[in-house]
């Protein structure tokens, strides 16, 4: 697939994504900052730095609204001046993100507008809530997990809220660097009957 929509999410071994009271001032909840040490090498030559080239390089970003307001709305701007497909279940009158990013309230609607705008680059998918509704909708190709060898024990989990749907993924790739495993699975889409 030439711009497939790829979450990147770093997570402990036990699940969480951020540490528990994730709020504004504390975007990462308690010790959740831990999960991002392999941003330290993300100008190296090594594993951590080609991914983050890698996501650096895609056309256009889809974000869940909570980590759009958690990240102060990157300031419109998430990098270099690709759009941000805000998903969203309501958008309130008078509320208008800044720069390039947009509210979208249609998960389908969102991942069509985000491919569109990426043209032959992939789409970057930021935030649990975002990721859950694309896994849910059949829209999301692939996920980019940078595994951390940490138990948090508690705060927000990536996949909580998938039901009792039944995903199966197949490994592409595996990269180690220093304290992180980098870990691309393909979402197996269910083989329609003939």
């Amino acid at each position: 697939m030439n711009n497939p929509i790829r979450l990147y999410m770093s997570m402990s071994l036990d699940g969480f994504i951020a540490g528990p009271d994730d709020r504004p001032g504390q975007e990462l909840g308690r010790d959740g900052g831990r999960l991002f040490n392999w941003l330290d090498d993300r100008e190296s030559d090594g594993p951590s730095g080609q991914v983050y080239r890698e996501a650096r390089a895609s056309g256009a970003v889809i974000s869940g609204r909570r980590t759009f307001e958690l990240a102060g709305r990157w300031q419109g701007d998430h990098h270099d001046g690709v759009p941000i497909f805000v998903l969203t279940h309501r958008v309130e009158d008078g509320d208008v993100p800044p720069g390039h990013a947009r509210f979208v309230t249609d998960v389908e609607d969102c991942a069509r507008q985000a491919r569109a705008a990426a043209g032959d680059r992939p789409v970057m998918v930021h935030g649990a809530g975002a990721a859950q509704a694309l896994l849910r909708s059949g829209q999301l190709d692939e996920m980019e997990i940078h595994l951390v060898p940490v138990l948090l024990g508690d705060g927000r989990r990536l996949f909580d809220h998938l039901g009792a749907r039944h995903i199966e993924l197949d490994l592409v790739r595996r990269l180690e660097d220093r304290d992180v495993t980098h870990l691309r699975y393909r979402v197996r889409r269910p083989e329609r009957a003939a």
